[in-house]
């Protein structure tokens, strides 16, 4: 774990309702200047989940509008072994990650590309970098063969889209490090809210920590920090044990049962693990009432909360992010502009009484 000590820093989360990127850039930096991240605009089809990081794998095909992976097709079987042989290429240092089928791209993440920029003017303000990534289990259970089966339940196909995901994550951590350190990159797994459901049931735990464990390992070989954001609830004990370094969650909604899980939270903290804490609401129907007051309060209720679990609150401070429950993208731009606003101030409030 590294010795990065965020002390309630502000931090944001992907997706912003915009459809300029370098206007994104310069809004995400107004707001937190010291760990800005890149933003994924989902107005553009190919910055959804999904589309934006499945370039370069193996046998992807399109029929009515719908991508698949496609099994059949007469190329398959060369292509599946042209992807393999770069990706050993790659890992093994024979060939260049950055010129490579795993590198982000400006036609599917323009966005980045912008941030890069922007940061490398901005750098002396900086304290680190953040990037995100669609998470394995997300992936693997959001993309689908030509028979509409998910290609987690394929382990070939499963096996080569979580190589695919790490060296993407590995390449955001390299390109930022280049720049700032610490490069945490963020694994968005909204899918993982629905395990131990029937949607899940063939899904075992130890699956889902091999996945994540995998995809860690490739960002931490580049130095990064690593981060899962889950917007709802699920078993948090499996983020824990797979070895995350900085655990994003909706405390605005979800923290009553975060806390069900005292001893594994102790142990987290102890080894230097890092609570993003989404104490800002990004519901529509909840940020036109939310107010730094209100939130700060909150914060520190739950602060209290965990200081009753043993955890001291000195370290929790130490340890904490202030960002939003999730991203902004499906809300109107006055609304992700007051989001921003809110984590920006919420963190200041607490930084000018316990910093």
């Amino acid at each position: 774990m590294s010795d990065f000590t965020p002390c309630c820093l502000p931090l944001l989360i992907g997706s912003v309702p915009l459809n300029d990127h370098r206007q994104a850039v310069e809004m995400i930096f107004a707001h937190t200047p010291q760990l800005p991240i890149w933003p994924q605009l989902p107005m553009y089809r190919e910055e959804g989940m999904i589309p934006q990081f499945l370039s370069g794998y193996p046998g992807v095909d399109d029929c009515d509008g719908k991508t698949f992976i496609n099994m059949e097709r007469e190329s398959f079987d060369e292509e599946f072994l042209a992807f393999f042989e770069e990706y050993l290429l790659v890992s093994e240092g024979a060939s260049d990650l950055e010129d490579s089928r795993f590198a982000l791209t400006p036609q599917v993440a323009k966005g980045f590309f912008e941030f890069l920029d922007v940061a490398a003017e901005r750098k002396n303000e900086l304290v680190g970098l953040k990037g995100q990534i669609t998470g394995p289990v997300t992936f693997c259970t959001g993309v689908v063969d030509q028979a509409g089966r998910a290609i987690f339940y394929n382990d070939q196909l499963r096996d080569a889209a979580i190589k695919m995901l790490a060296l993407k994550g590995a390449y955001q951590a390299r390109r930022m490090a280049q720049i700032a350190r610490p490069a945490l990159v963020f694994f968005d797994e909204p899918g993982l809210s629905g395990f131990g459901t029937s949607a899940f049931i063939t899904i075992s735990k130890e699956d889902i920590i091999q996945c994540l464990a995998e995809v860690f390992a490739a960002v931490k070989a580049e130095g990064g920090l690593t981060g899962v954001h889950v917007c709802a609830n699920t078993e948090w004990s499996l983020l824990f044990e797979a070895g995350v370094d900085v655990l994003s969650y909706d405390a605005y909604g979800f923290f009553d049962r975060l806390v069900l899980y005292p001893k594994e939270l102790k142990s987290f903290l102890e080894r230097g693990g890092i609570l993003a804490t989404g104490i800002v609401p990004t519901a529509a129907d909840l940020i036109d009432n939310a107010t730094v007051d209100e939130l700060v309060e909150m914060w520190y209720s739950q602060t209290a909360q965990l200081e009753a679990l043993g955890i001291n609150g000195e370290t929790i401070f130490r340890q904490t992010l202030i960002t939003p429950s999730c991203g902004t993208g499906t809300v109107s731009v006055e609304q992700a502009r007051k989001v921003m606003e809110l984590t920006r101030n919420v963190s200041a409030a607490i930084r000018a009484k316990l910093g």
